[in-house]
């Protein structure tokens, strides 16, 4: 069963309002369960089993039977009685923007008052919103009960299997309009991506520049160092270079002279390649770059070979993500 914070209940500043969420809530019980008993009492079956075992009772039932909608309405009164009393309050305390939010905002409060046929058994879900009326003050604790984890589990259970099979369903929606060749790529590309090639390009351009000041400029002196390492070690193993080191007097001075400018050259080629990815100077190559991967396609056009093997690198993946889907956790903790 559930436990009550009889802590919480006293250093409550509403202590009588959950009083009297006891009070309707046994009240509520009471009535849900003399409400099942009279629908079943209405069914011959059991109205002749109770004359054949229990007549007296039966016998003293039938005229409550009879007159049920008088005495139900007695319950009514006090549900409504307590439901004014409860929007007196909102409307005193300004707990809604509106004085008239109150009967909308607990409109299962008054369904369940309708004493007419099913309607009664509505009443179900104002026990439900008293208890989570209760718990969410931590007054009563539901979660550590049989009934909750059950209850929650095969909620969770469901809810997975739902979400699941939505997703597959989707996914493979997906393969196959990539597949069979469907518009939808065509549509993106020309309908989305190319009318917003210049937002692209100018992000893109952001982005690199981004990505080079960050990366390259703080290092500029480890990276020419790096380069000059390369030319030299590129040098020394060069034949023609070597022969001409061998020339008498002139060889090593010309060969030293070589590597400084070589090594110098390659330095400044690259920190300058890397200086205009640093800048706005990019946009023009980046806007290159964009151009020749976003070209305008006619709808039906023949798939290449690079395009079918993209395909089916997404088709694989896809197909990864929907195995994984097929794992029922809930299983696992089952």
């Amino acid at each position: 069963m559930f436990t009550i914070n009889r802590a919480n209940l006293r250093n409550s500043h509403q202590l009588i309002w959950f009083i009297i969420d006891f009070v309707m809530l046994g009240l509520l019980f009471l009535n849900i369960a003399w409400i099942i008993f009279d629908a079943l009492y209405a069914i011959e079956a059991v109205k002749d089993l109770l004359f054949t075992y229990a007549q007296p009772f039966a016998e003293f039932y039938r005229p409550i039977h009879r007159n049920f909608i008088f005495y139900d309405l007695i319950f009514v009164s006090i549900f409504l009685t307590e439901f004014v009393v409860r929007w007196i309050y909102a409307i005193r305390m300004k707990v809604y923007l509106r004085w008239y939010f109150y009967p909308f905002i607990h409109w299962y409060d008054l369904l369940g008052c309708i004493p007419v046929g099913s309607y009664r058994f509505l009443r179900v879900l104002r026990v439900i919103s008293i208890i989570y009326r209760l718990h969410k003050y931590q007054v009563i604790d539901f979660t550590k009960t049989r009934v909750y984890g059950f209850l929650k589990f095969y909620y969770e259970a469901f809810l997975e299997e739902l979400s699941d099979r939505i997703v597959i369903k989707v996914l493979s929606g997906a393969q196959e309009e990539m597949t069979h060749g469907s518009p939808l790529i065509h549509n993106i590309q020309n309908n989305i991506l190319l009318p917003r090639r210049d937002l692209l390009t100018e992000w893109l351009s952001e982005k690199v520049a981004e990505t080079a000041r960050t990366g390259y400029i703080p290092n500029r002196g480890a990276l020419r160092h790096y380069l000059e390492n390369c030319v030299d070690d590129a040098l020394n193993q060069n034949v023609e270079l070597n022969r001409l080191r061998q020339v008498p007097m002139l060889g090593p001075q010309i060969t030293e002279t070589l590597e400084e400018a070589v090594g110098d050259i390659v330095a400044q080629v690259i920190h300058q390649i890397l200086d205009d990815l640093a800048s706005a100077r990019n946009h023009g190559f980046i806007d290159d770059i964009v151009s020749t991967f976003l070209q305008e396609t006619e709808e039906g056009h023949e798939t290449t070979e690079s395009e079918r093997q993209i395909i089916q690198v997404v088709n694989e993946i896809i197909e990864a993500i929907k195995k994984q889907l097929e794992i029922k956790r809930w299983r696992q903790e089952l």
